[in-house]
């Protein structure tokens, strides 16, 4: 039977995650150690499965609101106006989802418009342009520059916006090149999405891992940029909580209805477990925070220091748990330089054009494993490319 006819053409147009390819081949080798996934290797902190866990124990097992738990939404808020200054109301302007991916999702769906134009900086996370292609929208791409640090630049922004640009998606903290954008770079971001009338889309799910003594600035906190900013954030990355599929929207009232009403009959609710963890996390789980945090910073340090140690150039990552470093020394492409990798030395990382044609030239790998699978990752790194030097 040719099902092709039946199914959506968008859908079909839109190609698999090239994150996943690397993952599949280290799960059907032995002796692999992956640095593909950006997950961290720390457990949900107990206090916060204690709640999850205590919330089943006395049958908490029913739907939740559709927009989440009223304590959950009342933290959520509290959270965003002590750690950056931004008020929100909980009954009206926040909404909890089933992880980051589905908030994302729901801010396109809601806003772009068959041929509307969005506005992508590249190298970024895989989701952003199928779902956009989903949504009926025109993926935009701007090339970030490994010379600006991977930041978005108003110039660019400025260069690529046409009179059906809508949206600008902000992903910073930035996976995979562990880029920030500080105040001053979103001042000048702000002014040019206010000049030209368009909204964002700041993905925000690393927040609380910057480094170097700088603190996260949300693009919401910004003169002018409050009314026209979908904030995006959860509890994956920060308190470890991959797994409970948790996120949440922030924004202008009149956003958060429509993305709402989608939610409600695309999903009705998000886990309802999920939500009693992370009530816990948000009210007792800042210590957790900062010691993962320091964590990942030791390790950060430690593999930007190696790699540029190595030959292969590396700009210090202020953010999130992702290095960038620059393989054209090689003189493999970014898919060659991993699978010669994954195949010869048992190391998994993955290329970087799978966030871009920008990262071709580059890989991505994640620093969100223990120590001790670090250094043999990079050893191993270490004699491939002593190899690979000696072959040539």
């Amino acid at each position: 039977m040719d099902y092709q006819k039946y199914m959506n053409t968008r859908i079909q147009s839109v190609q698999p995650s090239g994150i996943r390819k690397f993952f599949d081949i280290a799960n059907e080798m032995k002796d692999v150690i992956s640095l593909s996934i950006g997950e961290p290797d720390f457990q949900t902190p107990w206090h916060i499965r204690d709640e999850g866990i205590r919330s089943l124990t006395k049958g908490k097992t029913w739907y939740s609101p559709n927009r989440g738990f009223s304590d959950l939404l009342n933290e959520i808020t509290k959270y965003y106006e002590r750690r950056f200054g931004i008020t929100y109301s909980p009954t009206k302007q926040a909404l909890v989802t089933v992880g980051g991916s589905e908030a994302i999702d729901l801010v396109l769906r809601v806003l772009v418009d068959e041929g509307d134009e969005v506005i992508i900086p590249q190298p970024s996370f895989v989701c952003y342009h199928p779902l956009t292609v989903m949504a009926g929208g025109v993926p935009v791409v701007i090339n970030t520059k490994d010379e600006d640090n991977f930041r978005l630049r108003a110039d660019d922004l400025r260069a690529a916006i046409t009179d059906k640009t809508k949206l600008l998606v902000l992903p910073f903290p930035n996976n995979p090149t562990g880029a920030i954008m500080e105040r001053h770079d979103l001042e000048e971001i702000a002014k040019v999405c206010i000049e030209k009338d368009i909204l964002v889309l700041s993905d925000e799910i690393y927040s609380e891992l910057t480094y170097g003594g700088r603190d996260h600035v949300s693009i919401a906190s910004i003169d002018g940029m409050y009314e026209r900013t979908v904030v995006i954030n959860g509890f994956s990355k920060s308190y470890a909580m991959t797994g409970w599929r948790l996120g949440y929207a922030l924004g202008p009232v009149e956003l958060i209805g429509q993305m709402t009403k989608l939610h409600q009959y695309g999903i009705m609710s998000a886990p309802t477990t999920a939500q009693y963890a992370a009530i816990e996390a948000l009210r007792n789980g800042d210590r957790d925070v900062n010691r993962m945090r320091d964590e990942y910073d030791m390790r950060r340090r430690l593999v930007v220091d190696a790699f540029n140690d190595m030959g292969l150039t590396c700009f210090e990552p202020l953010g999130a748990f992702y290095v960038f470093p620059c393989i054209k020394s090689t003189g493999l492409s970014s898919d060659e330089f991993c699978t010669r990798l994954i195949m010869e030395k048992h190391v998994a990382v993955v290329p970087g054009n799978a966030f871009g044609e920008s990262g071709n030239g580059f890989v991505r790998v994640s620093y969100s494993y223990s120590l001790k699978h670090l250094k043999i990752a990079l050893e191993r790194i270490r004699e491939f490319l002593e190899e690979l030097h000696h072959g040539n």
